[in-house]
């Protein structure tokens, strides 16, 4: 998991890694047993990821989407990931979900974007005064509608497209949006801990996937790595 770093050794890496709990798995009776080949060692009956695993992997998978200005949906509703997952994405305007999966949101992505698309106009009619000529309780109405629109598809605004890649903090839980995914065609990168089956993903990142300053560590690691990419990206559309 430990990519090539100028700003600090190998061996320190891995002490961060360890002090911010990313190498931390759960209990080994939960153990996967796909996942059996990627821990390091058990402490205390808890698995210990091997730090020599396969971010750089999943780096090199999200860059040359990125470099083709491709879209990545990022994925976190575990209250953990949530503020991560949103800072990731929000850096490079990539469309996100916190709050509750909805179902279809891929495989019936021309329903979701036509909401998506009647939230923005009523957002943007709203702006332009554009409710004077309801009544007070049509106004109403229709400021609860946005409320309620706003709250369901909160950082997909930008979703007016099909991701190139989906993007996934805790396998397990998302499960009905990696299948989509799949359904589609669509890799999938996923952070992945040692209770998941590593063959649901394309790009398995093995690390804590409930320790909220592990998934920091990883969506920071990614976003560092997505910048040049990101940067030539848009250098090649001027």
């Amino acid at each position: 998991m430990v990519e090539a770093d100028n700003s600090a050794t190998h061996d320190e890496t891995v002490l961060e890694m360890a002090k911010l709990g990313v190498l931390f798995g759960h209990t080994k009776s939960k153990t996967h047993p796909r996942m059996r080949p990627y821990i390091g060692a058990t402490k205390n009956e808890v698995e210990l990821f091997d730090p020599e695993a396969t971010l750089p992997k999943a780096i090199e998978a999200m860059r040359a989407i990125v470099e083709k200005g491709g879209t990545i949906l990022a994925v976190g509703t575990v209250p953990s990931a949530r503020e991560a997952v949103e800072t990731f994405a929000t850096h490079f305007r990539f469309p996100f979900v916190t709050g509750r999966w909805l179902g279809g949101t891929l495989t019936n992505f021309n329903i979701i974007a036509g909401r998506v698309k009647r939230l923005l106009e009523m957002k943007e009619q709203q702006t332009a005064g554009g409710f004077a000529k309801y009544t007070k309780k049509e106004q109403l109405k229709h400021t609860e509608e946005i409320g309620k629109m706003a709250r369901m598809f909160r950082g997909l605004e930008s979703f007016n497209r099909l991701p190139a890649m989906l993007f996934v903090v805790d396998a397990q839980t998302h499960a009905i949006a990696i299948a989509e995914a799949k359904k589609l065609k669509i890799p999938v990168v996923a952070v992945v801990d040692t209770d998941d089956d590593p063959r649901a993903v394309d790009y398995p990142i093995f690390a804590n996937d409930h320790a909220k300053s592990s998934i920091e560590w990883v969506t920071g690691r990614l976003t560092e790595a997505l910048k040049p990419s990101a940067q030539a990206a848009v250098q090649s559309t001027i």
